[in-house]
This record gives C-alpha cells, structure tokens and sequence, in this order.
C-alpha cells in the first residue's frame, strides 16, 4: 500500500486521538527496536487495528516519517515557547533572549528521544525522501513557530531589522543549538560552562547582526 493510494486519512476529533496514538506508540517502538519493527506490533501498542494505522498513513515510511516530522517541534516545547514568546514584551532584550536559549538549550541536551530519533534517521535516511520534502515543504517557520512569531513582532516593534525571516530563524538555531545537537550525534558531551559561553556569544552575534543601528 502507497503513500500515494491514502488520499484522505479520517479525520475529526477521534482520528486526531487515534493519530497522536499511533505517532506515540511507533515512536516508543521505533526507538526501541528500530525501522524493523512490524505494523502489527505499532498496532497493537496504539491499541487500535492494523487497518487503522494504514488507514492514517499508508506505510510505515509515511508513519516513520510522521514520528520524525513531530519530533522537530519538540526542542521548542511547553517552556521553551513561553520564554520566547514573552521576548517582544521584555525590556532587557539581550538578557531574555540568553535566558530563552537556556531554556531551548537545556531541552535539547536533556531530550534523549531527540537524540536517539537523529541517529535512527542517520542510519535510515536512504529509505526516506520523504523526510526532506517534510522540511521544504514546511520551512524553518513551520517547524519553529514560537522563533518566527517572536523574531516578527520584535521586527515589527523596531527592535530587529530582519530582511529575511527564514535565514534569520535558522541562523539562532545555528546558534544556540546546533553545536549541542551535532556534538551530541558524536556522543561528546558539552561541559555546562562552555554552553552557558556559547548562548551569551551566540545571542551577542546575533543581536549584533540584527540590532537596529547595523548598516546592511
């Protein structure tokens, strides 16, 4: 069964419990034994039919894919889009944005999940196309709402000149996080001072680059 033949998954309040089941379930499974896990086994664990799953997503590359796509909202959860979100109201910008990436930083170390889902991703890429389309076709914005939102109304107040939000948004996730999520894919492990180093530094380059008084 294709991707292709699943033309309109259910839908509605139900199908969306459903969905989130069988994301959560084949992640924990996936993580667990890797891409050979069976759709009978990812069924069983939702605790819904194997005809549900296939219903929802067609394939297990479309379902493996799906766990993926999800997963890349998580380093910017509950706590990490409250203190972004809350940038354009501060009045020290400089000390909320260090304080904001300490709060993505500190996910983004601490979420194993994360970290094991890249690997499993290294070592499967080749059976997933679908995984780079995800990424275009949503954009740095849409994976990274709480950034975009809060990297806007800081251009709109004044505070930031930001001629293109997209480079802009995947710039801070340069970073603030990419050093951690790249050295951790080694298993090296980055000490608590030389983080807290490359926040302040990475915030300072940024506001540097975008703050309203840089001629462009």
């Amino acid at each position: 069964m294709s991707v292709d033949s699943v033309k309109q998954p259910p839908s509605g309040p139900r199908a969306e419990l459903k969905r989130q089941a069988i994301v959560r379930a084949a992640r924990e499974l996936f993580l667990r034994d890797g891409f050979g896990v069976g759709m009978d086994a990812i069924a069983a664990e939702a605790g819904v039919s194997k005809v549900t799953v296939y219903n929802h997503f067609g394939s297990k590359e479309a379902l493996f894919t799906a766990v993926i796509t999800s997963a890349l909202d998580e380093p910017l959860g509950h706590a990490s889009s409250a203190a972004l979100e809350e940038l354009p109201e501060a009045e020290d910008l400089r000390a909320a944005l260090i304080e904001a990436a300490h709060s993505w930083v500190q996910t983004v170390r601490t979420n194993k999940d994360i970290t094991a889902l890249r690997n499993l991703v290294a070592a499967e890429q080749h059976r997933f196309p679908e995984l780079g389309r995800a990424w275009h076709r949503h954009g740095p914005e849409g994976h990274h709402p709480a950034v975009a939102g809060a990297l806007r109304a800081l251009a709109d107040q004044g505070r930031l000149v930001i001629p293109d939000l997209e480079v802009a948004i995947m710039q801070l996730y340069t970073l603030l996080v990419f050093p951690h999520m790249v050295f951790s894919t080694y298993g090296t492990h980055i000490e608590d001072s030389l983080t807290d180093r490359l926040i302040v530094s990475g915030v300072d380059m940024f506001l540097g680059h975008y703050g309203p008084g840089r001629d462009r």
